[in-house]
């Protein structure tokens, strides 16, 4: 069955950096869209950013010129770099990744942000 692992969360001060990175384990045919959701403690999760499977991004538009997403289709992972860090970027990040195959999105477990003023 597939997995998906985020890793990379943690505490870091307004201003600082942190990298996010997402591995799939199992086998997963015909990998289209991979992304990024994030939710705050009384607020609704949102799509931070994605990436097609060519290489095409969006990001939401808080997060525009601060995070760039990635991806390794090789390895089957997604990366979410994140600079210039600001407190309400506080949430739970959540690895996605859609099968155009099985036409079914697959979700991480999540992993923690804080950022701190």
């Amino acid at each position: 069955q597939a997995q998906l692992v985020e890793s990379g969360g943690g505490l870091v001060q307004a201003g600082g950096s942190l990298r996010l990175s997402c591995a799939a384990s199992g086998t997963i045919f015909r990998i289209n869209a991979m992304g990024w959701y994030r939710q705050a403690p009384g607020k609704q999760r949102e799509l931070v950013a994605e990436i097609t499977k060519g290489g095409t991004t969006t990001y939401v538009e808080s997060v525009k010129g601060r995070f760039t997403i990635s991806r390794d289709n090789a390895n089957n992972t997604v990366s979410l770099q994140m600079n210039s860090l600001k407190p309400e970027d506080t949430a739970v990040y959540y690895c996605t990744l859609h099968s155009s195959f099985s036409g079914r999105m697959y979700w991480g477990q999540g992993t923690q942000v804080t950022v701190s003023s």
